[in-house]
């Protein structure tokens, strides 16, 4: 999801990105808009696009703010065209009562509340200086009236947010009324199920709806429909994927069978090394002692720069480490913290074994798949 963003900035300390798929919003509105020999004003377009990047910019603030207020820090808001995605700083401790049901469907209902305060502002202001404006003439959302469209592009966000279709905020607060009985990831599968079960009745509905009246109406409830239940489905797999981060220990996945370097050895010894070894990053150890870690290519660069030298005066003396009880989760947050590759596994402050992004992929991979195996095993 992140890496089909592209950062624009920053709003309160949050850094702020657009996701690609408003450039599909932009492609979308000029052939809804575009008539036989009439092509739509380009600027018009934009503009529109624009205003509906500010309604859902509007709706994930409102997120923002009230995760803020309940000791969740966001870290990053990814905006797409029918809603946004907020990243939690997970590097920061959190409050317990933030991951409440309550707090959840707080902050769930922030969003569309946000959107429908806004909509009533404008619609006010307008009534008061534009009379004549005719907020319910159709088409409601269109280029060619963008004030009318501020309003009821507010209106939809808020409605279309709050149908009980999981990733929507509707969704969110569905799966927090399930989580009171049950776990996480089952309650994430069954708002999951049910916004897969919307989210196909909305491209029925669309397909039908244009196959009979070639309305554009149509065509937005199908593409709707289709980003839903690609959405549910991500969602899903990144609710038991956290699932198996929390559940699994370090000692579970970590190397016990690595290379070690030491400070006095030279830059050439260690690539000599490294070559012999499948490691990409290297604990540096002195007596029983770590005092470092230096990776392949720190040591390949350090070779280039400056030539054969000494370990000790390249390596990282800056690192994270942990315990072998400790879970994935804590892992990976300790790794995207400070933009490591390894942190070394201590017990007693002794080093016995070390952890990489490399070795973790690939420890992910083998835990899932002997999970299904063994699910198969008990259902066959």
């Amino acid at each position: 999801m992140r890496s089909w963003a592209i950062r624009v900035g920053r709003v309160f300390g949050i850094e702020l990105r657009i996701h690609l798929t408003f450039l599909f919003l932009v492609a979308f509105v000029w052939l809804t808009e575009s008539a036989p020999h009439h092509p739509a004003d380009p600027q018009r377009v934009l503009a529109l696009v624009g205003l509906i990047f500010g309604c859902v910019l509007l709706h994930e603030l409102g997120h923002a703010l009230v995760s803020t207020r309940a000791g969740i820090r966001p870290k990053a808001i990814i905006l797409l065209p029918i809603g946004g995605v907020t990243l939690l700083d997970e590097t920061r401790p959190q409050r317990p009562q933030a991951k409440t049901w309550k707090q959840e469907i707080l902050i769930a209902l922030a969003g569309p509340l946000m959107n429908l305060l806004a909509a009533f502002i404008a619609a006010a202001i307008l009534l008061a200086v534009a009379p004549g404006i005719q907020l319910w003439a159709k088409p409601y959302v269109h280029s060619n009236n963008l004030a009318r469209s501020l309003v009821w592009c507010n209106v939809w966000l808020a409605v279309f947010n709050l149908l009980p279709a999981y990733p929507m905020d509707g969704g969110r607060v569905l799966r927090a009324l399930f989580s009171r009985r049950m776990d996480p990831v089952r309650a994430t599968r069954r708002a999951v199920s049910i916004g897969q079960a919307m989210a196909t009745v909305f491209m029925l509905a669309g397909m039908l709806q244009y196959m009979e009246a070639h309305s554009p109406s149509g065509t937005w409830l199908t593409v709707i429909g289709f980003f839903l239940f690609i959405a549910a489905q991500l969602e899903e797999r990144s609710a038991v994927f956290q699932s198996v981060l929390e559940s699994v220990c370090l000692e579970d996945v970590m190397l016990t069978d690595f290379a070690t370097l030491s400070p006095a050895d030279t830059l050439e010894d260690a690539l000599d090394k490294a070559v012999h070894s499948l490691q990409d990053d290297f604990p540096v150890i002195r007596g029983a002692d770590m005092v470092g870690v230096i990776s392949r290519q720190k040591i390949l660069e350090a070779l280039r720069s400056e030539g054969n030298g000494y370990v000790q005066a390249v390596m990282n003396k800056i690192f994270e480490v942990a315990q072998k009880k400790e879970s994935l989760a804590s892992a990976f947050r300790k790794l995207t913290a400070r933009n490591l590759s390894i942190i070394p596994v201590v017990e007693d402050q002794r080093l016995v074994g070390i952890v990489t992004l490399q070795n973790l992929m690939h420890s992910m991979a083998l835990l899932a798949e002997s999970r299904k195996l063994r699910r198969t095993a008990l259902n066959p």
